[in-house]
C-alpha cells in the first residue's frame, strides 16, 4: 500500500497515511480538523549499478552496434 502525505492548510502540519489507491483522500486534519491537501512527494526508487543511464535506457551491449 502506498503512503500518502497530506498538509493542513490551517496549522501547516504534515501527516502521512497508508492508503489503498481506491481509498478517498483525507479531508480533515487529525490535529486541528482543518482542510487537508495531498502533497506530491519524492520517491525513493533509484536505478543503481552498471548499465543504466539517467534517461532510464540501458547502455548498449558490446558488439550490438550497427555497421554501415
Amino acid at each position: 500500500m502506498p503512503i500518502y502525505e497530506y498538509a493542513c492548510e490551517t496549522c501547516g502540519k504534515t501527516t502521512e497515511q497508508m492508503q489503498r489507491i481506491q481509498d478517498p483522500p483525507l479531508q480533515k486534519c487529525p490535529t486541528c480538523g482543518g482542510p487537508l491537501h495531498r502533497l506530491v512527494s519524492r520517491t525513493s526508487f533509484q536505478l543503481k549499478g552498471g548499465g543504466w543511464y539517467k534517461d532510464l535506457y540501458s547502455s548498449a551491449k558490446p558488439g550490438s552496434g550497427s555497421k554501415d
